[in-house]
């Protein structure tokens, strides 16, 4: 069962839209709402970046092109083709320096780590994914990171999707969780190497982005 932690919603103040915290497991939660106030701005931010470094359906090593689009900024980039999976300070397609991470972005980033109890996040890197009907992530482990002290903290915008939050093993039933847009996953310590994914997109509408889901994943890459 899910447990309200510092925040709750005020049920008689008629503020539906006013922020609270779920538990999905140990080490892990949801901030719902806690960047629903900044929609805009952060899709403003994105399209910025994306004008420099556009969206990309990057390769696995295995050959396989991703159903999400992808794009970074901050100090390094994660990149993804058939020589590995990595962090590096460029752009493997043009050679120049990732975009600077928008201070709105770092802000909510650090905000969103210190209402879940993990104060002094400095987030070096920022993946930006973009899912259409249709897009999704199969289960992974956030491993590519030199320190795995700091949390990582995610931020769902547009469509609601489904995110999932397994365990340490690949085999271990995950957790499913409805995101909107908004709503911030925030996990680390005992959850910081849990698998986690994001079903199939289904068909939706957001008044902001279309039928189109963006999600900013903030980590320490070194």
């Amino acid at each position: 069962m899910k447990k309200s932690l510092s925040i709750t919603p005020d049920l008689f103040a008629g503020d539906l839209s006013a922020p609270w915290v779920e538990t999905i497991v140990d080490d892990a939660v949801v901030l719902r709402h806690f960047a629903l106030e900044k929609e805009e701005a952060l899709l403003a931010a994105i399209a910025g970046i994306a004008e420099r470094v556009p969206f990309r359906n990057m390769r696995t090593p295995g050959g396989h092109t991703m159903s999400v689009a992808m794009t970074c900024c901050g100090e390094w980039g994660w990149v993804t083709d058939t020589s590995g999976y990595r962090y590096q300070a460029s752009d493997p397609s043009s050679g120049r320096t990732w975009p600077e991470m928008p201070e709105i972005f770092r802000a909510l980033a650090v905000a969103a780590a210190t209402e879940a109890g993990y104060p002094g996040f400095e987030p070096d890197a920022c993946l930006i994914n973009r899912y259409q009907p249709g897009a999704k992530m199969g289960l992974h482990q956030d491993k590519d990171e030199n320190d795995f002290a700091q949390p990582i903290v995610s931020v769902s915008l547009g469509v609601p999707a489904t995110f999932q939050l397994g365990g340490a093993r690949r085999r271990d039933r995950p957790v499913n969780t409805t995101l909107i847009s908004g709503d911030v996953v925030v996990w680390g310590r005992s959850a910081r190497l849990n698998y986690h994914g994001v079903l199939r997109l289904k068909p939706g509408q957001h008044l902001l982005t279309g039928d189109l889901r963006y999600n900013l994943t903030f980590r320490r890459a070194r």
